[in-house]
């Protein structure tokens, strides 16, 4: 896949992990492949991991130690969040993806 210069999309990643979070529980590996199958490229997972703990300390996502792998999953505040951060997603760039 192509990239695209100037056209930053990494400020969508916290909503992009809620969003998945809101279809189903995930690990970090999880998370990663659906992000990489949406961008074309894999988050890192030094990039992937602090947004994770940051939104656990919001307290939008719980992370729960199944074995050596944590599975994370939204929280109610999460799924709120979500929500609110989708309509603000449709207001703010709803033309351009119609058009």
């Amino acid at each position: 896949m192509e990239k695209y210069y100037g056209c930053d999309m990494r400020g969508l990643l916290s909503f992009q992990i809620l969003w998945l979070l809101s279809k189903k529980d995930m690990h970090g590996e999880g998370i990663a492949r659906e992000i990489e199958k949406r961008r074309g490229e894999k988050p890192k997972a030094g990039t992937l991991y602090p947004a994770l703990r940051d939104l656990s300390e919001k307290g939008l996502i719980i992370g729960k130690k199944n074995g050596k792998t944590v599975v994370y999953k939204i929280t109610k505040k999460g799924s709120s969040s979500v929500m609110h951060a989708k309509e603000y997603f449709i207001r703010s760039f709803g033309d351009i993806i119609s058009s």
